[in-house]
């Protein structure tokens, strides 16, 4: 069976953040997952995690998106390195032992491979303090179609061609499979053959980036593939459901997708 984990920042926006850790158990799931933990009621978090019995499947860490601080930016490897030791702690509140970790934004006065080299460099010293503590990073693409105009890392061979620089066990890609198939298509193809280098899935329908069912993929197929190369991580539910007065009998059937 997959391991699906909702992802609470999109759903249940009606209740309290730790309240809706509660709904995804009240509804079936065994894990959740988050964005940012840094602006947020961490022992509220916890205490609603363990009361729920839920694992924490994925939280990001603070690897800004603009500024000297963002990855692109040469010099950028002992701040990245230092977001993801500020990591370790709550990785161990928290049993999460996967973060998100995103390039930000492009520089459009600097030679795309500069920036590609300054990624690098910066995951290559995150992924040693990474290594050290038992933490997986994965790096996500994102589309530059839709939702994110202006990001840097847009394509899945670039990011898979990172990770191979990298050359880390503890430093992989993040498929967001809505972005993929924004952005590019031929998202099983691309999973399928990269499979060894993907850490985490995140799942939305596309157009919308509601729930599976809602749009033009076929998660039946594409989540079987999945299954049938050995993945054994979380797939994240990074969607809003299509009507948010039925979230909870959405999340009770998309849980069905476990199963293919």
């Amino acid at each position: 069976m997959l391991k699906l984990s909702p992802c609470v920042e999109m759903l249940w926006k009606d209740v309290p953040f730790p309240e809706r850790i509660r709904r995804a158990a009240a509804v079936g799931y065994k894990a959740y997952e988050f964005w940012s933990w840094w602006d947020k009621d961490l022992d509220a978090i916890e205490r609603a995690a363990k009361d729920a019995g839920l694992a924490t499947a994925a939280c990001c860490a603070n690897t800004p998106w603009s500024g000297e601080d963002s990855m692109v930016n040469k010099g950028s490897a002992k701040k990245v390195a230092k977001a993801v030791k500020d990591c370790i702690p709550v990785g161990k509140r928290l049993g999460c032992t996967t973060f998100i970790i995103t390039t930000g934004n492009e520089l459009k006065d600097v030679p795309r491979d500069e920036q590609h080299n300054a990624c690098v460099a910066a995951m290559k010293a995150a992924g040693k303090v990474a290594e050290d503590a038992g933490l997986t990073l994965v790096l996500e693409p994102l589309n530059v179609v839709v939702d994110h105009k202006g990001y840097y890392l847009s394509s899945s061979a670039e990011a898979f061609q990172m990770i191979k620089e990298v050359d880390s066990p503890a430093v992989k890609i993040l498929f967001d499979i809505y972005h993929q198939q924004v952005g590019e298509g031929n998202v099983v193809r691309n999973i399928t053959r990269n499979i060894d280098k993907i850490g985490h899935f995140h799942v939305a329908d596309n157009p919308g980036r509601n729930e599976p069912g809602t749009g033009e993929m076929n998660y039946e197929f594409i989540l079987s593939q999945i299954a049938g190369s050995g993945y054994a991580g979380y797939i994240g539910l990074e969607f809003s459901a299509s009507d948010p007065a039925r979230t909870d009998d959405i999340m009770r059937d998309v849980l069905r997708l476990a199963e293919v």
